[in-house]
């Protein structure tokens, strides 16, 4: 028996006819005109947020551990510059009006929905008074970073003075902080820590005698501080009477002048400076 299949076979898609050149240039300038409406439209959207008094910023939430920031500074220093409303507001030209605030640091900014700003503030931390030629009013604050503010506000703190060349602030404040916890077992306390133009440390102690460190790397001016600070007592306790100056630029020793007595202690004989 023989069974015979059938296939129906579907005809073969036919063609468009092609549009005319007019039906087809029609249709492109209908789409251009269709985009051009839809971006009128965003555009004049985008405008009417931007202005829509809805959405004006009617507060500014503020974070962070702050002890000499306070909301009238804030108010007083930041908000004027403040432009725009919820969705046009600059945050960079935000950060930068809070960063501008007397002992701001770092600010961080984001819009908080509907109408607010949301700020967190890093404070400044005084580390040391900077002395310049040219202003009085700068500090060094723990990260090495010499900043405005005024130094009234520290003024019952018992910080250090540095002094040296612009961008020396961190170098200071480096030594310094290896520097003084060596000077502590003799009663001296750092009042003012000096570098030259020329790379020379000076230390100024709170009992008015001067320490002369020399040039060098950090660890060549704590190995002779180290050197002086171990036979200091000796020298003192030999002819009774303290210290008012030291200079610790010899290769082999130091030269000390004690107050009414002059002497020189060396390692060995015939210590002789240091380049």
């Amino acid at each position: 028996m023989t069974a015979s299949l059938r296939l129906n076979r579907r005809p073969a898609p036919v063609p468009l006819p092609e549009l005319p050149a007019d039906v087809r240039l029609t249709n492109a300038v209908a789409s251009a005109i269709y985009l051009l409406a839809c971006g009128a439209v965003l555009v004049a959207l985008v405008l009417w947020l931007s202005r829509a008094p809805m959405f004006q910023i009617r507060g500014v939430r503020v974070a962070g551990e702050l002890q000499r920031v306070d909301a009238q500074t804030l108010r007083a220093n930041a908000a004027p510059r403040l432009a725009g409303n919820f969705f046009s507001v600059d945050l960079a030209a935000a950060r930068a009006a809070f960063e501008a605030v007397p002992w701001v640091r770092r600010a961080t900014v984001r819009r908080a929905w509907p109408d607010h700003l949301q700020v967190t503030l890093e404070e400044q931390h005084a580390a040391a008074l900077w002395q310049a030629d040219e202003r009085d009013d700068r500090l060094v604050n723990r990260q090495g970073e010499v900043f405005a503010a005024n130094v009234g506000d520290v003024e019952d703190e018992a910080l250090p003075t540095f002094s040296g060349p612009e961008g020396s602030a961190a170098a200071l404040l480096s030594l310094y902080r290896r520097l003084q916890p060596l000077l502590s077992p003799q009663d001296m306390e750092i009042e003012q820590l000096q570098l030259s133009a020329r790379g020379s440390w000076r230390v100024l102690l709170d009992s008015g005698a001067r320490l002369e460190l020399g040039r060098g790397s950090e660890e060549e001016v704590l190995a002779r501080t180290q050197r002086f600070v171990r036979t200091l007592a000796q020298v003192t306790a030999r002819y009774h009477a303290p210290l008012e100056s030291a200079d610790l630029r010899h290769v082999d020793g130091y030269a000390v002048r004690l107050r009414g007595v002059s002497t020189t202690a060396a390692a060995t004989p015939g210590a002789r400076p240091a380049p």
